[in-house]
């Protein structure tokens, strides 16, 4: 399906996004700070109703079918980029960056990771057009990921393990100082310039991101074919993402069924990608180069309410567990 959307409005949407992005950049360096939890919840909250206002825009403007995939995509996104947030911590930790100078980090790394992914969609978008095939291997590849990310068996911290890598090229190639600068990249060591380990953390934080991007962005083309969209609900989903980090904070630790909710998600729009390949397959060894009419066809919507459904479901169930957990820790701290 062909997306009716105004180039004005593409073009001025991306615009006004980037000068968000870059005030609140701005922001950051001028008054660096450990954001209060009312600070990151009025942060939050902010850039959710800036998504939903998008929205409705999008409604306005193109229809409720679009409106309906901005808004999966964007759920899809945010949903399994709290997941990355695992990894943020602990390569926070591994790095020993100051907390007041986190926000710094996590804002540079995902403006790193936006420049990044912003050439993965237009090379995915690209394939897509040429080949609709490729919808089979992101239908295989989203099941093979639900099944890892269900049973991850410590992939976050062989993730940041796998981050060592570049962190070794990086001390290989630049010289890098001991100590931190305050939130310099630069700084001066007995009369010599060097970079801080603050370049290293920035390199850990991106490169991640873009690893969780190879898993995100085909779980949202499974949604959606519009590059504009699936760029939209990146932007989206990782503007919110820093502030979400402060505001969780020690609550990712009792959230420890999310990863079967995400797990979920990935593997329902695997499913979703794979009959959507079947709708239009053009592969002369399956039924005969034919259209499989037979496949079951999901709607934007019904993918919308699985996703929140998923999430809700996840999160419910890993509050009341730590609930429980604590309740019985008391309880046999009396006896």
């Amino acid at each position: 399906m062909d997306l009716e959307l105004p180039l004005w409005f593409e073009i001025g949407s991306l615009l006004i996004l980037s000068l968000i992005l870059l005030a609140d950049l701005l922001l950051i360096l001028k008054r660096p700070h450990i954001p209060s939890a009312r600070e990151s919840t009025l942060w939050v909250v902010f850039y959710v109703c800036l998504a939903l206002i998008f929205a409705g825009l999008m409604w306005i403007i193109a229809g409720p079918e679009y409106a309906g995939q901005f808004v999966a995509g964007w759920l899809t996104e945010y949903s399994l980029s709290i997941d990355n947030l695992f990894v943020f911590v602990l390569i926070m930790s591994q790095f020993v960056v100051p907390r007041r100078y986190q926000q710094e980090v996590l804002m540079v790394g995902i403006i790193i990771a936006l420049v990044l992914r912003g050439i993965f969609i237009l090379l995915g978008a690209a394939i897509i057009e040429e080949f609709s095939w490729v919808f089979y291997i992101f239908g295989a590849f989203l099941v093979w990921t639900a099944w890892r990310q269900a049973f991850p068996g410590g992939e976050h911290d062989s993730q940041v393990k796998e981050e060592s890598f570049v962190v070794r090229m990086l001390r290989r190639t630049i010289a890098i100082s001991d100590q931190y600068d305050g939130a310099k990249i630069r700084t001066v060591v007995d009369g010599k310039k060097m970079w801080t380990p603050m370049i290293i953390v920035f390199a850990a934080i991106g490169v991640t991101d873009l690893l969780f991007a190879i898993d995100s962005i085909p779980a949202i083309f499974g949604i959606t074919q519009s590059a504009f969209i699936v760029f939209a609900a990146n932007i989206f989903a990782l503007m919110g993402l820093r502030q979400l980090y402060f505001l969780l904070g020690d609550l990712l630790d009792r959230l420890r069924y999310l990863h079967y909710g995400i797990a979920f998600i990935l593997g329902f729009i695997g499913l979703k990608l794979v009959f959507h390949a079947m709708h239009v397959n053009e592969l002369p060894f399956i039924n005969g180069g034919e259209p499989i009419e037979w496949a079951p066809e999901i709607s934007t919507w019904m993918s919308l309410g699985i996703i929140v459904i998923s999430m809700a479901v996840a999160t419910v169930a890993s509050l009341l567990a730590s609930s429980r957990e604590k309740r019985l820790s008391r309880q046999g701290g009396t006896w």
